[in-house]
């Protein structure tokens, strides 16, 4: 089998390699990977890897790592009597030709990867969908689903966060990084859930007209004018990762910011070394996985999958055709498109979708 090795150190450093898969374990399940998306989630799962965990779901060599992708996989070989070779699975996968899981759990709709190194992460990551019973799964929609996705549950969980909370007494919600995936879902849950908050979106002087085009803000500006931002009640929702932009958003609203809310990492080499200095609230970090085990606790399951596939309807109404869907093949161009990405070199009007 082949596998992508990204440096820990330096994440444009990878590096396709051959590895040997071995024999299949006992209860295991062997699957092929068939896609998956690259979007700047998987550059903040790699930032971010050795601080909660991304790293460990896929062991590598010391000082390496494999960084997780959402998508499809179908299954070669089994070892569990509960699941059939030849069906297709929806999950966390690697940046790798294949992959080999112990299914627990077994139900008609999915499974859990029971493997022991998983276990200490959260699992939201260990669930797998059956795709022959997954009333999510839309094969005309299979590529829109792997590049929003995750990101779109990310921005639901925020909206949904932020509700719950009476919006911290604001109503104007202030996006960086406005044009990534994970920043349109939470504008696209707000414009249909929390109509009266007012959705500012920031974004480089160069994707501007594509954010305005989405529809989903009520403005638009560019990172230099942050100035002109309307000095109202407001909560700020930082996808970007500049410490500099974070002290400007900060520092322009003042005692107007109400809450300040950390969300993955898009500009990694402007992330600096910390928020300390920042004026105004304390940048709290978001950890989608936590949100979502406490959203199925407080509604059960159920209701919060409807609630989910309602508002996943919604945003691909907003923007399901926003991207241009660009499929390459081969574990060379999931590597290629990856550095890229890393390097802020991917323009947000293409999701990539790999077949390895």
């Amino acid at each position: 089998m082949q596998q992508v090795h990204v440096a820990k150190s330096d994440l444009t450093n990878a590096e396709l390699v051959d590895a040997d898969a071995g024999p299949l374990a006992d209860g295991a399940v062997r699957l092929a990977v068939e896609s998956f998306s690259v979007t700047s989630n998987n550059v903040t799962y790699a930032v971010v890897g050795d601080g909660f965990g991304y790293w460990n779901f896929f062991p590598a060599p010391e000082g390496k790592g494999i960084v997780p992708m959402w998508g499809h996989a179908r299954v070669i070989e089994s070892n569990c009597p509960d699941v059939a070779v030849g069906e297709r699975v929806y999950g966390y996968l690697p940046m790798a030709s294949h992959l080999d899981v112990v299914p627990g759990k077994v139900t008609a709709g999915g499974f859990v990867d029971t493997a022991a190194h998983r276990q200490p992460m959260s699992p939201i990551y260990n669930q797998y969908s059956r795709l022959a019973a997954d009333p999510e799964h839309d094969p005309s929609r299979e590529g829109e689903r792997m590049i929003f996705g995750p990101l779109f549950k990310t921005g639901f969980l925020i909206e949904y966060f932020m509700r719950s909370e009476n919006w911290f007494g604001a109503d104007q919600l202030v996006i960086t990084s406005a044009s990534s995936k994970t920043a349109m879902g939470l504008a696209s849950v707000a414009k249909h859930r929390s109509p009266s908050v007012r959705r500012v979106g920031l974004t480089s002087a160069g994707n501007v007209e594509f954010v305005k085009a989405s529809g989903l803000y009520d403005e638009v500006l560019p990172y230099d004018a942050v100035g002109d931002i309307a000095a109202r009640p407001s909560v700020s929702v930082d996808f970007a990762g500049s410490s500099n932009l974070l002290r400007a958003v900060h520092s322009h609203l003042g005692d107007n910011l109400k809450y300040s809310c950390l969300v993955g990492v898009t500009h990694v080499e402007e992330r600096g070394a910390g928020t300390d200095a920042i004026p105004g609230p304390t940048p709290t970090l978001f950890f989608a996985p936590d949100h979502a085990v406490a959203l199925f606790k407080e509604v059960g399951p159920e209701q919060a999958g409807q609630l989910m596939a309602q508002c996943w309807a919604g945003f691909l109404g907003d923007c399901g055709n926003s991207v241009t869907i660009e499929r390459h093949a081969g574990l060379e161009a999931a590597r290629k498109v990856f550095v890229d990405m890393v390097g802020g070199a991917v323009d947000p009007a293409k999701g990539i979708v790999i077949e390895p």
